[in-house]
């Protein structure tokens, strides 16, 4: 029987839940298992631990610690910036994940956290939309090669 290790291709079904319940990710719903090089680094820190040791066709329920996934939020990656970046016609709603590009061309997601009617500025909310919270995963190893 096929064990999770480094450099093996492994293929999980997951779905994933905040402490209160509410689902935020489900690869059933997405109709696919999520397949992934272990140890790429590629994935929260915690969830990949869960999987370590992990056989084909077992499953596991898991509780991961905000610093275990994306960590606490930071207040550094809230930010002022002009509202000239975005088209004159842009109808700003708080909650709204915008798309931006760095310097660099690299394109970023934000959250758009507050937008005063006289202001020349947004502030938009560059930190993952799970900082700061734990997360719960029940998995399912499917495939390790």
């Amino acid at each position: 029987m096929s064990k999770v290790e480094n450099g093996k291709t492994v293929s999980v079904h997951y779905v994933g839940t905040l402490d209160d319940g509410t689902e935020f990710d489900n690869s059933r719903t997405k109709g696919e298992p999520m397949s992934f090089e272990f140890g790429s680094r590629r994935l929260i820190p915690g969830f990949e631990n869960a999987l370590v040791g992990m056989e084909v066709g077992e499953t596991k329920e898991v509780h991961i610690t905000a610093e275990e996934a994306y960590g606490q939020p930071n207040p550094e990656l809230v930010q002022e910036v002009p509202r000239t970046i975005f088209p004159e016609d842009y109808e700003f709603k708080i909650g709204t994940t915008v798309q931006l590009q760095n310097a660099a061309g690299q394109p970023m997601l934000a959250r758009i956290e507050e937008v005063q009617a006289e202001a020349e500025t947004v502030s938009l909310n560059f930190n993952h939309p799970l900082a700061g919270k734990n997360l719960n995963f029940a998995i399912e190893l499917i495939n390790v090669e």
